[in-house]
């Protein structure tokens, strides 16, 4: 398993997988910190669809934080 700090840059951002053709949308870049944030103030509905990319990896939101 990786370890990565808290203060590592992130990208998050929001996969809309919608049958008519989905958009992957940024929501935020900087600190993983402030993104776990951003991440736990958004809907439920919402956090399923969430992923935090790192320089060489991605992760599912849900899956982090259930990690």
């Amino acid at each position: 398993m990786r370890t990565v700090s808290s203060d590592v840059s992130v990208r998050l951002y929001h996969l809309d997988a919608a049958p008519e053709g989905g958009a992957t949308t940024t929501l935020f870049y900087g600190s993983l910190d402030e993104a776990l944030r951003l991440a736990a103030a958004e809907p439920e509905a919402i956090q399923a669809d969430l992923y935090i990319a790192t320089d060489n990896d991605v992760i599912a939101y849900l899956d982090l934080i259930e990690g």
